[in-house]
């Protein structure tokens, strides 16, 4: 399934565990997540660019764990890309996660980035990345993102 990177408690990091064992074997392994670990860079990449040819700041992040339905941020690869976002200064982002209440201790610390409701973020976003296919993003009135640069890294919006 598409995505924005691998993540969560085993599958980031069994893998690994496997390589190290047996390193002649694993070579397919080994470069899968090589390539797979750096997605979440390539998505960043996608959002600044999409910023800047918009010429706005004003980004809404959909999702924040490592997979749909869940509230396990675990080795996200969307935690990975919002923090790395984070980073760049200029920029606010309204992240919007319906498994928790409040942002994890790793994106408090960043003044750009708040939590909101799904509807409030994305009305006010210029940029929208859907980083996590919960149920609710899936519901997204299309007319509420069509004036909108939208990122889906998860295929939902197709």
């Amino acid at each position: 399934n598409p995505g924005p990177g691998v993540g969560g408690h085993c599958i980031a990091v069994d893998p690994w565990f496997i390589v190290d064992g047996a390193p002649e074997q694993t070579r397919i392994i080994r470069t899968a997540r090589k390539i797979n670990s750096q997605v979440p860079g390539q998505v960043v990449a996608r959002v600044l660019k999409a910023a800047e040819e918009k010429k706005s700041f004003r980004i809404a992040c959909l999702g924040l764990s490592y997979k749909a339905d869940v509230d396990d941020l675990r080795e996200s690869p969307a935690m990975e890309i919002v923090g790395a976002l984070a980073e760049n200064d200029g920029l606010s982002i309204k992240v919007v996660e319906p498994h928790i209440n409040e942002l994890p201790d790793e994106l408090k610390g960043f003044s750009g980035v708040t939590l909101a409701p799904l509807d409030e973020a994305v009305e006010w976003a210029d940029v929208v990345v859907l980083l996590v296919d919960h149920q609710p993003f899936k519901n997204v009135d299309r007319l509420q993102i069509s004036k909108k640069v939208v990122i889906d890294t998860r295929g939902v919006w197709r």
